[in-house]
């Protein structure tokens, strides 16, 4: 095991580990040493859930809107191209992460994963730096309330309490909420197709914008521009890590969940940016509007064209539910992150309190609180005996696919502010692309000097604490299917 004298030890939340025999030995339905004093989180979420969460972390509000600003900076065939290469990246993301998250099912995730295989410093990093971007996106869904109706506070306490009735109750909220946003997807999907053959609406549209005015807006600097925004709406897919550490079940429901990515990403963010490329030309003036936020949907935009008379009523609807959806989702996710941090002494010790069904109320209360202040101001496996064969979940192309995301990912980090430096410099973009890289670096070696941590080791990794080798295999999967069950498991779970 690491020697963790010098930095906080790696807990996990939901166990204890006691007496001093070997990692392997050890009981882990308990709770980490030093963890006696917090309630243990409780693991409740069934599969269905884990599908739905995954499914409604990627449509939220940016989908249905900043798809539209996605489509105005790149053109129909720019969008697909961004949308496509930043997709392909966070396949094989997930697949790492659903490797891990399979094996060791932590609410942690991998803020917990950086301290065990890397360094605490990282950890404490990316832990904060993580929680700080879902804070800024429940904010932003305030934001998005407030534009509509105005109702934030009573949304301020909607999204609390719900967080308050537990694990399960979120499970359930986000499995009908996801439901109905699939099943709006859908409907806009099949409606596009009519729109576009000409069946609905007063013309035929075809690929005539891909034509006048073309595919491309900007030729490579608008697809440039559009990985910034590709990234960040693609944000939510890695929440099956998060929520795996509350799953009742993480050795069967993970592996699902993660081998439903591919289609996600090809159905919901690739097809959505195929249909506004071929209803919406990327000049429309519409896509710029600001007023509200149906007036710059796309969707809207498409049924309004196509005469549908509900058009803004229902995609309001829709952006409301997405929006207590996502609200709901960002909570859950930043106070499990805080709650984890607050455990390994690496946030106030109080904010890892949680009662006992299992809520961590002190975090909950603490992100949404601060949520609405930024409103008002706007391989080591083999060194331990271990053989990646015997992971109950494989990534894919391993461990290929894993590094070459690696590489892809620091060429993003770089690449997708650079328009920023094109004549005329623009010190707005510059800052909103790049601020994050000097408060990250800060955040980690401030941390690693003042606690002197050390990189781990390979041979004392951590990856014994958290691990559920309690539960049984995955069932046999040489039973055939039928089309029907492989789309309802596709969907549903």
């Amino acid at each position: 095991m690491a020697d963790y004298n010098k930095s906080p030890e790696v807990k996990d939340d939901t166990h204890r580990v006691e007496g001093s025999e070997s990692p392997r030995d050890h009981d882990y339905s308990e709770e980490a040493p030093g963890m006696a004093e917090f309630a243990p989180l409780h693991r409740k979420l069934k599969s269905r859930h884990l599908q739905m969460i995954a499914i409604g972390g990627i449509i939220g509000p940016g989908l249905l809107v900043g798809s539209g600003n996605a489509l105005r900076l790149a053109g129909p065939a720019g969008i697909l191209i961004s949308f496509s290469l930043v997709g392909i990246i966070v396949f094989f993301v997930m697949q790492s992460l659903g490797e891990l998250a399979t094996v060791i099912p932590v609410s942690g995730s991998f803020i917990d994963y950086a301290t065990r295989f890397f360094d605490p410093a990282l950890s404490f990093a990316l832990g904060w730096a993580y929680w700080y971007l879902w804070l800024t996106v429940l904010a932003n869904e305030y934001n998005a309330i407030s534009l509509v109706w105005g109702w934030i506070l009573i949304f301020w306490a909607l999204f609390i309490s719900l967080s308050m009735l537990g694990v399960l109750a979120y499970g359930e909220v986000e499995f009908w909420l996801s439901l109905i946003k699939v099943i709006s997807i859908s409907i806009f999907f099949i409606l596009a197709i009519a729109i576009s053959a000409g069946g609905v609406g007063p013309q035929k549209i075809g690929f005539k914008y891909w034509n006048n005015p073309g595919a491309f807006a900007d030729s490579i600097n608008g697809v440039a521009r559009t990985f910034v925004i590709a990234g960040t709406l693609y944000a939510g897919t890695e929440m099956v890590g998060i929520t795996a550490g509350e799953s009742a079940n993480p050795k069967r429901a993970v592996p699902r969940a993660i081998k439903q990515v591919f289609w996600r990403i090809l159905v919901f963010y690739v097809g959505m940016m195929f249909f506004i490329g071929i209803l919406i030309p990327y000049t429309d003036p519409r896509l710029l509007g600001k007023g509200s936020k149906t007036a710059a949907s796309p969707l809207t935009i498409a049924l309004a064209d196509a005469r549908i008379a509900p058009a803004a009523h229902l995609i309001n609807a829709l952006i409301v539910i997405s929006v207590i959806s996502a609200g709901n989702s960002s909570l859950y996710v930043a106070s499990r992150t805080i709650t984890h941090m607050a455990r390994n002494g690496m946030a106030p010790k109080f904010l890892g309190k949680a009662d006992k069904r299992g809520v961590p109320w002190a975090a909950l209360l603490f992100t949404n609180i601060f949520a609405c202040i930024a409103f008002l101001s706007q391989s080591s496996s083999a060194v331990q005996g271990q053989r990646v064969e015997d992971l109950p979940f494989r990534a894919l192309w391993y461990p290929w696919g894993t590094y070459s995301c690696l590489a892809a990912n620091i060429f993003l980090i770089f690449f997708q502010g650079y328009t920023c430096f094109l004549n005329p410099f623009s010190g707005q973009d510059f800052v909103i692309n790049y601020i994050l890289l000097p408060v990250f670096v800060t955040f980690y070696f401030g941390y690693k000097f003042w606690h002197k941590t050390t990189i781990v080791k390979a041979e004392d990794i951590d990856i014994w604490t958290g691990r559920r080798d309690d539960l049984s295999p995955p069932k046999d999967k040489s039973e055939k299917k039928s089309i029907w069950r492989r789309v309802r498991e596709v969907v549903i779970g």
